[in-house]
């Protein structure tokens, strides 16, 4: 029968390198946490073939004695835990811990030197064999060189992608850490290439933290991101978020961190998806950038191994304070669009090919003569006369009673007195004309505003529904038979715990037995076609996923929404000066109108000088 025997050291290490190493990204974290950890104002990383010839981390951080050098290449020993409380994590790594795991799979070396130290000193590790400690050149700081990553275990070799893949991985570890620390400068080279390079930020802290948002995920983001700061219960959530229409197709551009350190929780994911429920379509997801903040006996970040997912003791508390923090952030905003919509809308408009034919002949550089110059001589120009009769034989032909025009029906031009009376000084500005009885065009202090007038006007009728809602409380009406629902236990008693709740959003249940419920009254919004054991099937599901019944409140929302859009102005309809005006004032007082129930964006803002560059005179 088989023996039970107690496993090799090096093999014990090996198997806890597979668990925290599990590419060369996974060692750049470690190092680079460490290197935080010790005070670091700067730290550069070094790759080679994506990191598996060799990677390296300095920093100039507190470095280490002789001594500390020698345990922070031994199993169980870290600076992590000063009283021994596996509750009370306040740092990302230290040394010690993760060393001895990326020592047994490489050779790794270490140099450290403290500030009252004469020399450095560094150690040795080959395949798990520890070399005994020896002076060596330095300067502040440690420097942690990794060579030959997997050299132990060449079958995870196998498992490994690209040189290029496994350096990109390893440049977003960084940045994220940077996001998280944004007074530390960070520099990434890769091949002679220097994929990151990050200048510490000054000021103050939400300065400095935009600041090196921007410099990570791009200017566009600076400029389209909402600042936020909410604090509940001494839990402190900061960061900034982008507006929503500033979007993408999945949820890559979504950066999370609990004290200092990245994650990837569900809750969090789950609570940013409800904050943005009534902006986005479920295919678009937001951009963002969150700092949680709270006490370590709070939270449990030794749920995976390479701590990047986390367990909160009070989850309805975080999830609480990351929807309200959301949408009040977003309420704030206002009407305001993101100004990629503006962009897109110039790129669109900008012809990507030159014409081939003018009425005017324009002179060539000589450096780059046109093809036919260099065999003919160059055309005389065009006189003006011939050239105003070319334009008024191709212009369209204007509409009459007797020949109606069949192609687009232009803008309806405003009187000239009506025009005058009203001043453009609106952040909407005034409106001007109807196109196609669907576009307001209105006239700014510096530019134009194009709207939407069906998605405008279905955003506005939305939020005014949503408003009365939870003022008088939400209709029930009584089901002439109650729908007795089929669960599994767990759920039923999830479900039936909640009932009060559920109340509250106008669902009346009660427990039948132990895997079942029965309902006897449902939202009147819902109708009396209601899929009420979908309904009921799904709120269990988003309880036993997220503990809480924020699907109701989708489902609700998204009949708000359904009928917000046949309540609101259809496209096609025309409208006089006064009802487009009034529609802009209203979108200027109504939070969230910069986009409709769908995320599309519900006015487009073109700035003077923008318009003046798509015709070039600038």
């Amino acid at each position: 029968m088989p023996i039970i025997r107690r496993l090799p050291d090096n093999l014990v290490n090996q198997i806890a390198a597979g668990e925290v190493v599990e590419r060369p990204a996974a060692a750049v974290k470690e190092l680079v946490e460490n290197a935080l950890d010790a005070g670091a104002r700067r730290i550069d990383v070094t790759l080679r073939d994506g990191g598996k010839a060799l990677l390296s981390v300095a920093d100039d951080g507190c470095g280490m004695e002789p001594e500390q050098l020698a345990l922070s290449v031994e199993r169980h020993a870290t600076s992590k835990l000063p009283d021994g409380d596996l509750t009370d994590i306040r740092t990302l790594g230290f040394r010690g811990e993760a060393l001895p795991s990326i020592g047994a799979v490489s050779r790794l070396t270490i140099t450290s030197r403290t500030d009252a130290a004469d020399h450095a000193s560094a150690i040795l590790v080959e395949g798990g064999t520890v070399h005994p400690v020896g002076p060596a050149p330095g300067g502040l700081g440690t420097r942690v060189e990794v060579r030959d990553l997997f050299f132990a275990t060449p079958a995870r070799l196998k498992f490994l992608k690209g040189s290029r893949t496994e350096s990109q991985h390893a440049v977003d570890v960084v940045e994220r850490l940077a996001m998280a620390h944004p007074h530390v400068a960070f520099t990434v080279t890769d091949e002679g290439r220097t994929p990151v390079r990050l200048t510490s930020c000054t000021g103050e802290e939400e300065v400095a933290r935009l600041g090196r948002l921007g410099a990570v995920l791009g200017r566009e983001f600076q400029e389209n991101a909402i600042p936020v700061d909410a604090e509940r219960a001494g839990v402190r959530l900061v960061g900034h978020i982008g507006l929503p229409t500033y979007n993408k197709p999945t949820s890559a551009g979504q950066y999370l961190f609990v004290n200092g350190r990245p994650v990837k929780d569900r809750l969090m994911v789950g609570a940013v998806r409800g904050a943005y429920a009534d902006f986005l379509a479920r295919d678009r997801h937001p951009v963002l950038a969150l700092f949680l903040t709270l006490n370590p006996h709070d939270v449990d970040v030794n749920v995976h191994p390479a701590k990047t997912e986390v367990r909160f003791r009070d989850q309805a508390l975080i999830r609480g304070l990351i929807v309200g923090a959301l949408k009040h952030a977003l309420a704030a905003a206002g009407h305001r669009a993101s100004t990629t919509v503006a962009a897109d809308t110039l790129a669109s408009l900008t012809p990507r090919v030159a014409p081939q034919t003018s009425l005017f002949w324009e002179p060539q550089r000589p450096t780059a003569p046109p093809p036919y110059a260099q065999q003919h001589h160059a055309p005389p120009p065009v006189n003006r006369e011939m050239a105003e009769a070319a334009w008024q034989f191709q212009a369209p032909q204007m509409r009459t009673a007797s020949a109606p025009a069949d192609f687009a029906p232009a803008a309806r031009m405003e009187e000239a007195d009506a025009i005058a009376a009203t001043a453009p000084s609106f952040p909407l500005g005034a409106a001007r004309a109807q196109l196609h009885a669907t576009y307001i065009v209105a006239q700014t202090d510096n530019g134009i505003v194009i709207v939407d007038q069906h998605a405008a006007h279905e955003r506005l009728v939305y939020e005014r529904m949503k408003k009365e809602m939870l003022g008088d409380g939400v209709k029930r009406q009584g089901l002439l038979i109650p729908e007795v629902v089929e669960l599994d236990p767990a759920d039923a008693e999830r479900v039936g715990e909640r009932s009060h709740e559920l109340a509250e959003m106008g669902l009346v249940l009660e427990s039948f037995g132990s895997g079942a419920v029965v309902v006897r009254e449902v939202p009147a919004m819902l109708g009396a076609r209601a899929d009420v054991r979908g309904l009921v099937r799904d709120i269990a599901d988003e309880l036993a996923e997220m503990g809480d019944a924020h699907a109701l409140k989708e489902k609700l929302d998204a009949i708000c929404s359904r009928m917000a859009c046949h309540g609101s102005v259809r496209a096609g309809r025309p409208m006089n000066v006064e009802e487009m005006n009034a529609l802009l004032r209203q979108m200027e007082a109504t939070p969230h109108s910069g986009q409709c129930n769908h995320g599309r964006p519900t006015y487009v803002e073109l700035k003077l000088g923008d318009i003046e560059r798509l015709f070039g005179r600038r």
